[in-house]
């Protein structure tokens, strides 16, 4: 009779035990359903002017991409824009004709030769006006200015400039011994074709 009572009273203790076990249990999942914070925050994305890594795959080199940044066209060097380049012209050949020709292909080459430079920097006098100071001024102003303006183009292109106005002296103060005309024409027509080839004329 005693063991009966004991285990009686031990049943009525396990049982008397249940609530707390189910509200242990119920604690439990309450605690699981929870969600669980993080302990530090993520880090910030990196500043959009860094350069972003590729992902690549296993054996391959990471490529970084440069930042993207505004790149100004159409700009030439001094910031001058150049036109068309002129036609070398042998100078020989430039005497000859003028000697077979009785000086008309010399009214042709000061008009050609100045508007080619026009063309080409966008300063100068220009193929007609060049023409009338060759033909009105008998000559003398056309021999210091053909020269400054192929100076010039030297001097928009950071270069030293081979010829000058000065140098139409060689024809004022040198055609009593007839060689002053023929070294103008040489250093002058000689340093325009020198430009002309130095941008890629032949």
């Amino acid at each position: 009779m005693r063991s009966v009572g004991c285990a009686r009273l031990y049943g009525l203790r396990a049982l008397s035990d249940l609530p707390a076990a189910s509200n242990g249990g119920s604690t439990m999942s309450a605690m699981e359903e929870q969600p669980v914070k993080p302990m530090y925050a993520p880090a910030p994305p990196p500043p959009a002017h860094y350069p972003q890594q590729q992902v690549v795959g296993y054996g391959q080199q990471p490529q970084y991409m440069a930042p993207q940044h505004p790149t100004q066209y159409g700009v030439a060097p001094h910031g001058r824009p150049l036109g068309p380049v002129g036609k070398v012209r042998s100078t020989w050949a430039v005497l000859g004709l003028s000697i077979i020709t009785l000086g008309i292909y010399s009214l042709y080459y000061h008009f050609a030769t100045h508007e080619e430079m026009k063309q080409h920097s966008g300063e100068g006098v220009g193929g007609a006006v060049g023409l009338v100071l060759y033909i009105f001024t008998l000559g003398l102003v056309t021999p210091f200015v053909f020269p400054n303006e192929v100076g010039n183009l030297y001097a928009q292109q950071g270069r030293p400039r081979p010829v000058s106005a000065t140098t139409g002296l060689w024809v004022l103060l040198g055609w009593m011994i007839v060689i002053g005309p023929l070294v103008w024409l040489i250093k002058t027509n000689g340093a325009l074709n020198a430009y002309w080839r130095s941008m890629g004329a032949r």
